[in-house]
């Protein structure tokens, strides 16, 4: 029950789909399109508009001859946005994580890395040479006690998700940013799953916790919240970023990122920085499936986070549940190992600013029908 198939849609991205095979009017509740920008007219126009003016791909890598106007451009509105210095893309986060840790850090320094963090900070951290300290998830305890054990080295630096993908909750960065002062680290987080929706102006967790000026790194994506296709980036102080151009494998042998991604992504982040009314539109509808959910009997995990894993335990009975909601028009998917622990198996539930209460009134009904059906619930 864990073989992972694809189902293909034959539509664009958005809260309705219509998949290959004749399913129509499919309610989408998986996709990482938190404020429905993949699909937003403004958003399309603005990638068409790139990709007439400035070509299908560059062809090249950023040093050679891949850097065009619009990429430096894109550069700083991320920098921007984000209230740093600089930024450097990516051809994806994933790329972004593997190319910081071993530029910056050497034998003499140690990486802190929060257990449950995303797998490309975990492989990232794997190719540097600096020593590894992994903490409990969120435990400020253990993370206190390890960064004593790591006051030997030279520069320490702290690795934590700012939001967690699988579990929908979010770090606690006040603390961390409390415990990295008080024993001189740095603070690094991969803002996938809260750029463009969390904090008052959906800048992520930072703003949310009210910590800007205390996280030094942030690396983060373009395929999500903002505009749905490809990329990512790396944002700090303007030496990091000097260095990553310099000695960042993934940046140094990657094509450049196609024009028409980069001016999606432009354009979302200018409808982003226009108005926070997208961003805001989420806490409420992610407030409505929650309570819904948990009113109906069902465990959800995390908190306050558009991220909503309906926690099953069993692997089958996600994938099979999974399935029969599909049946009932709702398209969702099983996690389980390896892609979460044993024995933590869940159905990841993903809120977006264009769902409406309609549709997730009828996603809750569909797996409290199902959820009965298959013993989740009594």
């Amino acid at each position: 029950g864990t073989w992972k198939s694809e189902r293909i849609i034959a539509s664009r991205q958005g809260p309705h789909l219509r998949l290959e095979g004749g399913g129509t009017g499919i309610l989408n509740f998986c996709a990482n399109n938190y404020l429905g920008l993949s699909s937003h007219p403004e958003v399309i126009r603005a990638a068409v508009e790139a990709l007439e003016k400035f070509g299908a791909g560059l062809s090249s890598v950023r040093f050679i001859c891949g850097t065009q106007s619009i990429h430096k451009d894109l550069e700083e509105k991320i920098a921007r946005f984000h209230q740093r210095e600089d930024a450097i893309l990516y051809a994806s986060c994933f790329d972004a994580n593997a190319g910081i840790f071993e530029a910056l850090l050497t034998p003499e320094d140690a990486v802190l890395s929060d257990e449950l963090n995303h797998a490309s900070i975990i492989d990232g951290i794997r190719l540097c040479k600096a020593n590894k300290y992994r903490y409990k998830h969120m435990d400020m305890q253990d993370l206190e006690a390890k960064l004593q054990d790591a006051q030997k080295h030279r520069l320490r630096l702290v690795a934590t998700d700012g939001a967690f993908s699988m579990d929908g909750d979010i770090a606690p960065l006040k603390e961390i940013c409390q415990l990295a002062q008080k024993y001189d680290a740095l603070v690094f987080i991969d803002e996938c799953h809260a750029t463009g929706f969390l904090g008052p102006n959906g800048r992520g967790t930072d703003e949310l916790l009210g910590v800007m000026d205390k996280v030094t790194i942030i690396n983060s994506t373009l395929g999500k919240a903002l505009g749905g296709a490809a990329g990512g980036y790396t944002t700090g102080p303007k030496p990091l970023i000097d260095l990553l151009r310099q000695r960042s494998r993934p940046y140094l042998f990657s094509n450049s990122l196609p024009p028409a991604v980069v001016g999606c992504a432009s354009k979302a982040l200018d409808l982003l920085m226009e108005s926070n009314a997208i961003a805001q539109s989420m806490a409420a509808k992610t407030q409505r499936f929650r309570s819904k959910m948990t009113a109906a009997g069902f465990t959800i995990s995390g908190k306050d986070h558009p991220i909503c894993p309906v926690m099953l335990g069993d692997a089958r009975l996600a994938a099979v549940m999974a399935e029969d909601m599909l049946n009932r028009g709702i398209y969702v998917i099983g996690f389980s190992y390896p892609v979460v622990p044993k024995g933590k198996a869940r159905i990841r539930v993903q809120i977006s600013a264009v769902h409406s209460d309609e549709d997730i009134d009828r996603c809750v009904e569909a797996f409290t029908e199902v959820g009965r059906k298959h013993g989740a619930l009594p």
